[in-house]
């Protein structure tokens, strides 16, 4: 299953990539900046660092990467992977990939992959799949509408990382502590991120030709019936 504070980072990564390709302003209009969620392209080898601080995870790195692409059914698409790495504890590392067309599209998710640590790397069964896709709070593309639709634009302002300085524009949650600020002509645009939990994300560096942090050929979790051929 999916754990809730990746759901998290995968919103605040699909928010600052829609603004990504708009021409903002503060009086850009909301509704057209969150429909493009659906339509946000890949690009395949983009990754992104953020440090972590506060929160369930502090002192962790997250990295987002596009590691590849695929073709099913006349659609492209593509594994989108997230990795959290806690140096105090590296047995804990955990990668989790999810195929997808984008991160808003309805078509949902179509294959997770797993790797917690040092144990084999897991392939979802397709049950699991469909419980990605059904189950509120996993279900990415309904947190995307739902929260991008709720989001306050704050204005632009001076924000300052480890990457650097930028002048980036602030969003923020009327109801949660969920904010972001974002810098248009980055590739992930997100500069800096404050979660639900209290944790802050920070970039830390950015840069293209991201592989696969999953070298072994995944398994599939023992215990669940073959899923049905399609009809």
């Amino acid at each position: 299953m999916i754990r809730p504070r990746v759901t998290s980072l995968l919103l605040i990564f699909a928010l600052s990539a829609v603004l990504a390709g708009t021409a903002m302003s503060q009086a850009a209009d909301k509704q057209r900046i969150c429909s493009q969620v659906e339509n946000h392209a890949f690009t395949v080898g983009s990754w992104a660092t953020y440090n972590w601080t506060g929160g369930q995870t502090n002192g962790s790195t997250l990295r987002m990467a596009v590691v590849g692409k695929e073709a099913h059914e006349s659609t492209t698409y593509y594994w989108y992977e997230v990795t959290i790495e806690d140096p105090q504890h590296p047995n804990a590392k955990m990668i989790i990939q999810t195929l997808v067309p984008s991160l808003g599209s309805k078509v949902g998710v179509r294959a997770v992959i797993m790797k917690s640590g040092d144990k084999p790397a897991m392939k979802m069964p397709p049950q699991i799949v469909q419980i990605v896709n059904a189950t509120p709070g996993t279900n990415v593309t309904a947190e995307i509408a739902r929260d991008c639709q709720e989001m306050d634009v704050v204005g632009w302002e001076d924000v300052t990382v480890p990457a650097g300085h930028f002048r980036a524009l602030h969003m923020k949650h009327p109801r949660t502590a969920l904010e972001v600020w974002v810098r248009p002509d980055l590739e992930f645009a997100m500069v800096k991120g404050n979660l639900k939990d209290g944790g802050v994300m920070e970039l830390k560096a950015q840069g293209t030709g991201a592989k696969s942090s999953i070298s072994e050929t995944p398994t599939e979790i023992p215990g669940f019936p073959a899923a049905p051929p399609p009809r």
